[in-house]
């Protein structure tokens, strides 16, 4: 399972800090940033259960961040749009 959460986290070397504690506090969690996105992308891969995302939104809160998952929206719809 992957989900993808919009982020306030602007500092490489916070997310870097964020990445190892949701590995270290969350087993099975293999999370990256995409700081480059204008939504400071967190995208937390689980190969072996859901993501608990109200736990992980609580967890990036008491280091001082905000995260709300990203809709799903598909992209070829999506791309299919934009064209028109």
């Amino acid at each position: 399972m992957v989900e993808v959460f919009k982020t306030n986290v602007q500092d490489q070397d916070h997310a870097n800090m964020l990445i190892d504690q949701i590995h270290e506090s969350f087993a099975g969690y293999n999370a990256n940033f995409d700081l480059e996105d204008c939504d400071n992308i967190l995208r937390v891969e689980c190969t072996n259960r859901l993501i608990q995302s109200p736990l992980l939104i609580n967890f990036l809160k008491k280091f001082g961040y905000y995260a709300e998952i990203l809709p799903d929206i598909p992209l070829l719809k999506h791309m299919s749009e934009s064209h028109h």
